[in-house]
């Protein structure tokens, strides 16, 4: 996964839970979800044209 060993992301995550503490890791984790969550949604919408077009009434 990104290059990335078991022992690298293990230090990752301990710097983490040292920054952060054991209380906002939940709250970061669920927040990290809905932010992929939403950029998943929003890669498989359709794109909108909003170029002006020559409509004269």
């Amino acid at each position: 996964m990104f290059g990335l060993g078991t022992t690298e992301l293990v230090v990752i995550l301990f710097i983490i839970l040292i920054l952060f503490g054991v209380g906002k890791l939940p709250e970061i984790g669920s927040g990290m979800g809905k932010a992929i969550k939403n950029f998943k949604q929003a890669a498989d919408e359709k794109e909108i044209d909003i170029t002006p077009g020559d409509d004269k009434k």
